[in-house]
């Protein structure tokens, strides 16, 4: 005979110096094993080679100090650096840079192609000023011819299809597009500064003619300024707007990756 097991069993006080388990939320990666990505790490990879080797030339074949004193120099480098961390992380299986990183420098990519191609390239242009690397008015010549397309049009190019075509969508915040603003006003200061510290009639004194203070004061100069930077951060808006709404480009590899072989059947009987 066993002993009858009571009704009501009283409830055992907590054993101290134990916390109370929280629920928690369980990460996608404990889920779903992060993913090699070659194909995306060998593209970056190529396209910040090109745009390096582009800078390398431009710098071998001119002053480097007014070189680097470009926009499209420093965005391309900047490029260079992005896309080769990119480029590591996903041959390597972890998680993409911040968005807000790799939103700023696609941003100061297309701005670089828009500028030129608009302002600089464009013959309808008051501020034409197609051997803008050269400091010249005629076309580029020799390997500028080479260098100038890949830092104006093949690079944002590039990075504008690495954006639609290898990154997943949704990524993109409308808060940090207002910090992205920060480095062309850095930039509009450092040119500034640069002119004024040059001595009059030194060549490429002010490296872009909508920047040049020389030709068109101060007044229209803030006024050239203030057009560039509202179209830049309507640029960015843009980028955000359209990130949220484009369809994603890795749903069909993710949805093949995470099939595991086991099918389920209905049940017998």
């Amino acid at each position: 005979m066993t002993a009858p097991i009571p009704r009501d069993i009283p409830d055992l006080p907590a054993i101290p110096g134990i916390p109370a388990l929280l629920p928690s939320h369980v990460p996608a990666t404990a889920v779903v094993a992060p993913a090699r990505r070659p194909m995306a790490a060998t593209c970056r990879l190529l396209v910040a080679l090109v745009a390096a080797a582009a800078v390398a030339i431009e710098l071998a074949l001119g002053s480097p100090l007014r070189t680097l004193s470009h926009f499209a120099i420093q965005s391309n480098i900047l490029l260079a650096l992005i896309f080769t961390l990119s480029a590591r992380r996903a041959w390597t299986a972890r998680r993409p840079l911040p968005p807000a990183l790799t939103g700023a420098t696609l941003v100061y990519a297309i701005i670089t192609g828009l500028t030129y191609h608009v302002l600089l390239a464009n013959e309808a242009s008051p501020f034409m000023l197609p051997g803008v690397l050269t400091g010249e008015a005629t076309g580029p010549t020799g390997w500028h011819v080479i260098t100038t397309h890949v830092l104006h049009t093949a690079t944002p190019i590039a990075a504008l299809l690495d954006w639609l075509l290898l990154t997943a969508p949704g990524q993109l915040r409308l808060r940090p597009a207002a910090t992205w603003m920060l480095y062309p006003l850095t930039y509009l200061a450092f040119t500034l500064t640069r002119g004024e510290l040059l001595v009059p009639g030194t060549p490429a004194r002010y490296l872009y003619p909508f920047l040049d203070v020389a030709q068109h004061g101060y007044r229209s100069i803030l006024a050239n300024a203030l057009l560039i930077g509202l179209a830049t951060y309507a640029l960015a808006i843009l980028l955000v707007a359209l990130d949220h709404a484009r369809p994603n480009p890795l749903r069909h590899r993710v949805h093949q990756r995470a099939k595991t072989g086991f099918r389920l059947q209905p049940p017998v009987g």
